[in-house]
């Protein structure tokens, strides 16, 4: 992975980097806001999650695969070898992602869920540091300021998340290991295709994955009314196709480790959406918590970034 970062660091000039980091939280900003526009489907419509997730994946699907089909048919085309490894994001990643996030914020409220998938960027750095890298003071830092911080924002549970399952605690973790895998593994792909054409890919794969749990006829067969309808658009629009773009065209300017605890600004925009639309909100501790997972994005995206090298990794030879 440091090889990673050291190539994404080295390739990008700052004004890049800097577009990159907008790029991120721009996409932040979407998912945070409409996972609060999703809870409030699920807690006054009783609308099933699974549901919502194959919905907005099928709807990103059908406008991102039109659009492409009819102006850029060449960003369709892949290589044959990189079939098993979108089958693989799309699945494992992107799919799972969906699935038990969704979960979690129907069962755990919005800032629980959010928070506890964003200890994938502590776990991002953790691998690095498996593989050998050498992490300075600064990038242990960063990462204890996120883990203390989604600890305090972690430590309130709601009554909704005391009367969780087991299952369901287990199901809102593995959303944090999804997502790392999902960052670390897009940046492979995205070193040989645009974002789009990724998109299209992963998007496919799992919403064919979820189309075995809810069959689309199912779904049809439920009766949503066309307002229910139009509400199922605008959060597909606002939290898939857009912030999924957005993230993407991020990821491929800047090093995963980076965009991983950048990307811990959607849990302060989530939680202000779901205070702002649910009437949810957060105890003192909680706050301080979002203030030190924000001083750790705020950390991450300046300087030299996380610095994470190996110290036994040779320098790259001239050709």
């Amino acid at each position: 992975m440091s090889a990673i970062v050291d190539r994404a660091r080295n390739s990008n000039t700052p004004s890049q980097e800097l577009r990159g980091r907008l790029l991120i939280l721009g996409a932040t900003f979407f998912w945070g806001t409409s996972a609060a526009l999703a809870r409030l489907i699920f807690r006054d419509h009783d609308i099933p999650p699974l549901v919502m997730v194959e919905l907005r994946l099928l709807m990103s699907l059908i406008l991102l695969g039109g659009w492409l089909a009819w102006r850029r048919p060449e960003a369709l085309a892949i290589a044959p070898r990189d079939l098993g490894p979108m089958l693989l994001l799309g699945s494992i990643g992107v799919a799972a992602i969906q699935g038990s996030y969704y979960h979690s914020i129907s069962v755990l409220g919005v800032g629980l869920a959010i928070l506890i998938q964003y200890l994938a960027p502590s776990l991002i750095v953790i691998f690095a540091i498996a593989r050998g890298a050498r992490p300075n003071v600064r990038t242990l830092a960063i990462v204890v300021a996120a883990l203390a911080g989604t600890g305090l924002l972690v430590g309130y549970v709601g009554p909704e998340a005391r009367s969780a399952r087991l299952a369901d605690w287990l199901i809102s973790f593995s959303s944090a290991l999804t997502f790392a895998f999902y960052i670390l593994y897009s940046k492979r792909l995205l070193s040989r295709y645009p974002p789009e054409t990724v998109l299209v890919y992963t998007f496919a794969v799992a919403s064919a994955v979820w189309m075995v749990a809810a069959p689309p006829w199912q779904i049809v067969q439920a009766g949503y009314s066309p307002r229910m309808w139009g509400m199922f658009l605008v959060i597909g629009v606002a939290s898939a196709l857009i912030p999924f773009s957005l993230f993407y065209a991020g990821l491929r300017k800047l090093p995963p480790a980076e965009v991983g605890i950048l990307a811990t600004v959607e849990p302060a925009v989530a939680v202000v959406a779901a205070w702002l639309i649910l009437g949810e909100g957060l105890q003192p501790l909680q706050w301080l918590g979002a203030g030190m997972v924000l001083a750790a994005a705020m950390l991450a995206s300046t300087g030299t970034g996380l610095g994470l090298k190996r110290g036994s990794e040779p320098k790259p030879q001239s050709p």
